[in-house]
């Protein structure tokens, strides 16, 4: 039978690829570089050709070692399933998951969660990591994440499917002094309204929007918001209005501030909160009934 690489030996080539340093890269892996460097030189030896180029100060990846490296990280990811799949076959809800979440999501709704995900299933540790959608979603095809709570509509691409566990319709905050409608607004209500949204890179930003028709709308460029409790700050300010999602009104967001609020009439204007993993994952069981329990507290 002919030598075949080792687990170990492709957790070294991809941390390598990852990093372009073998010193962030034996880091990355918890060995020594010297132990990091000889694996890599076996793992050449055995594919028969060299998968790196080496200088003093620097360490390129190969055309060869860059699609070693990805069909690495699919190995790696297997392996990783079979191991899940064996822990879920004895306890579902046991052992480490790590979950992946939006900053328009996790300071509203973890603090109420969490406390009753460790009360349900105090076997499962839980691993937090909060990024906005499209790091998470690369992260989670790339394995660094099992499963991640996010807002839809989202183009997740192939291979991920996604479980919906609330809606989150939007309001309008406006500015203290500032004319306000009856019992709701429509979306032609603040078509000329200075809108204050949130920088590129958050969906809620697209999501809002494209929920509330408002494509069009003016937007104050100026002042992107780099969270929603910036937006708040600068609606009290007297720079314009904002949209925000009930679950951060819920918490507290406009607490000790004298902003008007008004919901947003429409059946679509709101955004959906789900859950989002690999389709191959094996840990689907493990995901529906964590989402099951986080719906409890979007809805509850």
């Amino acid at each position: 039978m002919k030598p075949l690489p080792t687990l170990r030996q492709l957790g070294y080539l991809v941390a390598v690829v990852d990093q372009c340093h073998f010193g962030r890269a034996a880091e990355a892996c918890a060995v020594t570089q010297s132990t990091l460097s000889a694996g890599i030189r076996e793992l050449e030896d055995v594919l028969g050709a060299p998968l790196l180029e080496r200088t003093k100060r620097t360490v390129v990846p190969t055309p060869l070692g860059r699609d070693m490296a990805r069909r690495a990280r699919e190995l790696l990811q297997g392996a990783e399933d079979m191991v899940d799949t064996a822990h879920a076959a004895t306890d579902p809800m046991a052992g480490p998951l790590r979950l992946g979440v939006i900053p328009t999501i996790g300071p509203f709704v973890l603090p109420k969660a969490m406390p009753r995900l460790r009360k349900a299933f105090p076997r499962l540790q839980l691993f937090l990591r909060e990024e906005q959608t499209a790091p998470l979603l690369a992260k989670l095809r790339d394995g660094e994440l099992d499963v991640a709570l996010l807002a839809l509509p989202y183009a997740t691409g192939d291979g991920i499917e996604t479980l919906e566990l609330a809606e989150d319709p939007f309001s309008v905050v406006y500015p203290p002094g500032h004319p306000v409608p009856g019992k709701e607004v429509k979306p032609g209500d603040i078509e000329f309204e200075n809108l204050l949204l949130l920088e590129d890179g958050h969906c809620l930003r697209d999501q809002a929007l494209a929920a509330c028709r408002l494509e069009g709308a003016r937007r104050n460029a100026g002042f992107q918001g780099t969270s929603l409790h910036t937006l708040v700050q600068m609606v009290a300010n007297g720079l314009g209005i904002t949209l925000l999602p009930r679950m951060a009104l819920d918490a507290g967001i406009l607490r000790g501030l004298s902003l008007d609020v008004r919901p947003l009439a429409g059946r679509t204007s709101a955004r959906r909160i789900g859950l989002a993993w690999r389709r191959m994952s094996a840990r689907k069981q493990t995901f529906r009934t964590l989402g099951a329990e986080i719906g409890k507290v979007l809805t509850g």
